[in-house]
């Protein structure tokens, strides 16, 4: 490759909807171009789905995105075979478990070998380590500068991935670097949740950001020891986001109780949705109605005696022994004196959270905001400011977001396969 290489499409990002829109331009006869910062192209598909990916969900609901009607617009009316169709002529086989759509191997790394192997076949130039100093526009559309590791990596040999990556990485850092120039008929970006540097540079608008699908801070009002006796317990439940006295959401699932709050898929999902002062009702038997609930006390007081709050192996066989504490801590802050289980049903059926934000962001799996979606058209995801040079922006680098389930991963390979189709 020569320092004024020139390519028909220039793909900034090298994750999951960069890869998807840099193999649907090149089946379509077009030279392509990747620019990738971190070491290799498609590395954080290895933690998707805990190890898994989770490449898509089998009916996914634009309702589940925080732009609606926008993802309807680009997605059209059957997302689902089209990405069906799209993993199949990659060789990707996949299985489902509760509507959630996996590779059949199970292995995330099965699914970035595959996208890199149809990239190789398709001719696809890979640059990795590099950044994207500058843009403008030029007579065959843009011209870019670059700076990249100035000699190919080198790192000491390891028997596994992870410690080989980390070793990569710091050789990327370590290496001396040199500049190079791109030219591109168009520009696809498709840098993930953190487009900050790359929409300045397109002179693009950008949305704040900040990290979701992550755990929540929460308080038991009255009890400030329940999380510590909780800490570490896991429970099916029915969660439900209220906001003044009215329910916004509901969501079913695991969750994990931490010392600060609580953790699990479902409050992942409540994440995208709290706002500090919400109140979290738990559920801790979804399965049952109260009606159902009732009864079953009702049959309990009959075997065991009277219920007492001050009692709380009356509900072992029933609560794991620290829920068991906190529930009857519970009962008597909001009922004193009390027997009756007509109110223990309320306690099991609407255990109440007080949101204070949410925890562990660092870890966080999705970034809301980035380049805002009032700046882009559909279905095509081209930039509307820039007429004369095609510029177009997919992924998580839009301000997309969505619930867990394989969602986000969907996103990112339609919209990066309607980008580079749209060119």
């Amino acid at each position: 490759m020569n320092a004024s290489a020139l390519y028909d499409v220039l793909v900034i990002g090298g994750g999951a909807s960069g890869l998807a829109a840099a193999i649907t331009a090149a089946r379509a006869g077009k030279s392509v171009c990747i620019v990738e910062r971190d070491v290799a192209c498609g590395l954080k598909l290895l933690a998707t789905g805990n190890g898994r990916c989770n490449l898509s969900n089998e009916s996914i609901d634009p309702q589940r995105y925080n732009h609606p009607a926008f993802v309807t617009s680009v997605m059209g009316p059957q997302p689902e075979q089209e990405l069906m169709g799209f993993f199949s002529s990659l060789g990707i086989m996949t299985t489902s478990e509760e509507g959630r759509l996996y590779p059949r191997s199970l292995r995330a790394e099965s699914v970035r070998d595959a996208l890199l192997s149809v990239c190789d076949r398709l001719g696809i130039t890979l640059i990795c380590g590099a950044n994207v100093a500058s843009a403008h526009k030029a007579s065959e559309g843009w011209a870019l500068q670059i700076d990249r590791p100035a000699r190919a990596l080198k790192a000491k040999k390891h028997d596994d991935r992870k410690s080989e990556l980390r070793s990569l990485r710091k050789a990327l850092a370590d290496v001396p670097r040199k500049n190079e120039a791109l030219q591109a008929h168009a520009v696809i970006i498709a840098t993930g949740g953190n487009p900050t540097g790359i929409a300045d540079t397109f002179s693009l608008p950008l949305t704040s950001l900040r990290p979701i699908l992550c755990p929540v801070s929460a308080t038991v009002v009255g009890d400030r020891a329940a999380f510590k006796t909780l800490d570490g317990l896991r429970v099916r439940a029915r969660l439900t986001l209220a906001r003044n006295h009215n329910e916004l959401w509901h969501e079913d699932g695991e969750v994990l109780f931490r010392t600060f709050g609580i953790s699990g898929v479902a409050v992942f999902n409540l994440s995208r949705r709290i706002q500090h002062g919400d109140t979290i009702l738990l559920d801790v038997f979804p399965d049952l109605s109260k009606d159902e609930l009732l009864d079953t006390l009702n049959r309990r007081v009959e075997l065991l005696g009277r219920f007492s709050p001050r009692d709380p192996r009356w509900l072992d066989g029933m609560l794991a022994p620290q829920l068991s504490r906190v529930v009857c801590t519970a009962f008597e802050q909001c009922h004193p004196g009390s027997n009756d289980v007509i109110h223990l049903v309320s306690i099991l059926k609407h255990f109440k959270l007080l949101v204070e934000g949410t925890a562990e962001e660092r870890s966080a799996q999705v970034t809301r905001g980035g380049i805002s979606v009032e700046s882009i058209s559909t279905p095509s995801l081209r930039a509307r400011s820039v007429v004369d040079a095609p510029l177009y922006v997919c992924g998580e680098a839009l301000d997309i977001d969505a619930d867990c389930g394989g969602f986000n991963l969907a996103w990112a390979w339609i919209s990066g396969i309607r980008a580079a189709s749209s060119l």
